[in-house]
């Protein structure tokens, strides 16, 4: 039985977008290729998933950037009210 081979980012990316470019058929380019037509099909896909992700990694930072600032803002109201509280409960308890 022969061992599984593994393919390099690089050249799952260089056959997926052969086969984005259309100018050959997956079959072609998987015989040029000597890899399975489907493995192809599936690199396509994947490329095609994930190539969206590549413009909206920016994005995501500022929104962490957001979300923590908004965090840090709760945790501070959070210790005021618990201060709040405390100062309640010790003058209810003077009554």
């Amino acid at each position: 039985m022969s061992k599984r081979r593994t393919h390099s980012p690089e050249f799952k990316a260089r056959v997926a977008m052969e086969a984005i470019s259309g100018r050959k058929t997956i079959q072609e380019i998987a015989a040029d290729h000597a890899i399975h037509p489907i493995q192809v099909s599936q690199w396509k896909r994947q490329l095609l998933d994930s190539a969206s992700e590549l413009f909206t990694r920016g994005k995501k930072s500022k929104d962490s950037s957001e979300s923590q600032a908004k965090e840090a803002e709760l945790f501070q109201q959070i210790g005021k009210l618990q201060m709040e509280l405390e100062w309640l409960k010790k003058k209810s308890q003077l009554l």
